[in-house]
């Protein structure tokens, strides 16, 4: 093996452009994931903030995802939900339309 195979294949041999490139990404990825762990704490104070105004949090988690769907997979999931409680006699609003 020549010595420049074996420089190839050790660790650090992509010194350079690639190498700050790469570090780039990773300190980039690492400050992304500080922001979303910083905007998930927030969210938790939101949520216990709501809970101690009298909401229901788990309720509220449900309608903070159900806005979030497009209308038409939000009516096709409610009628397929309403359908099938129908079909286990647990639907209190009656038969779906």
């Amino acid at each position: 093996m020549s010595a420049d195979a074996k420089k190839a294949g050790e660790p650090g041999h992509n010194s350079g452009v690639a190498a700050d490139r790469l570090r780039s990404f990773v300190e980039r990825i690492e400050r992304l994931e500080e922001e979303r762990a910083s905007l998930n704490a927030d969210i938790r104070e939101f949520y216990a903030e709501a809970k101690g105004n009298g909401f229901d949090v788990k309720t509220l988690r449900r309608v903070v995802a159900l806005r979030r769907k497009e209308a038409s997979d939000l009516q096709e999931e409610m009628f397929l939900l309403d359908t099938y409680m129908n079909a286990l006699g647990m639907n209190p609003r009656g038969p779906a339309q």
